[in-house]
């Protein structure tokens, strides 16, 4: 007479079986990729967000009307860059709406350490100064009046556009 426990065998302890550790491994992965978010979250910083949204929308509008009036008064501007400085041509429809003094910024899009803002005064017709070296790559012009009433706004990408046309009515 054989016995059936002869004939059968023992079945192996669970940790040493497939299945358990597979579906284990589901949410062993998704906890170790939760702490993975967790720390890049953590340790990168994503800016502030602005709680007052009238204000900023206000803000926005001032200078899209500030556009509009250097268009309204004819404005126009040429800018040549070198090496280590500029020079700024501004027309007007009425040439005693340019003023003595600008307001220019040079900003890259990405870098802020690399602005730059200059004061420039009128000589002869033109206004000239120093400015540190750019990088290649697109940089951003900005030019306003003395009291920030009207502001003109132009982009070039260097080293290829040296001569770049501010014109704010879009023609």
């Amino acid at each position: 007479m054989s016995t059936a426990t002869s004939t059968m065998h023992k079945p192996e302890p669970w940790y040493k079986q497939f299945w358990p550790w597979f579906i284990l491994a589901i949410p062993g992965t998704a906890i170790v990729t939760g702490v993975i978010f967790l720390v890049i979250s953590i340790k990168t910083w994503d800016g502030l967000v602005v709680d007052d949204y009238y204000k900023e929308g206000r803000a926005i509008v001032m200078t899209i009307d500030r556009l509009a009036l250097a268009g309204k008064l004819g404005l126009s501007a040429g800018l040549s860059i070198r090496d280590d400085s500029l020079t700024v041509n501004v027309a007007a429809a009425d040439p005693a709406s340019v003023p003595d003094t600008i307001h220019l910024t040079i900003a890259h899009p990405t870098r802020g350490g690399m602005d730059q803002e200059l004061v420039l005064r009128r000589h002869g017709g033109t206004f000239t100064g120093v400015i540190a070296p750019l990088h290649a790559g697109r940089w951003l012009f900005q030019i306003e009046d003395e009291s920030r009433s009207w502001r003109m706004n132009g982009a070039a990408y260097l080293p290829t556009e040296t001569e770049i046309r501010i014109d704010p009515s879009g023609s």
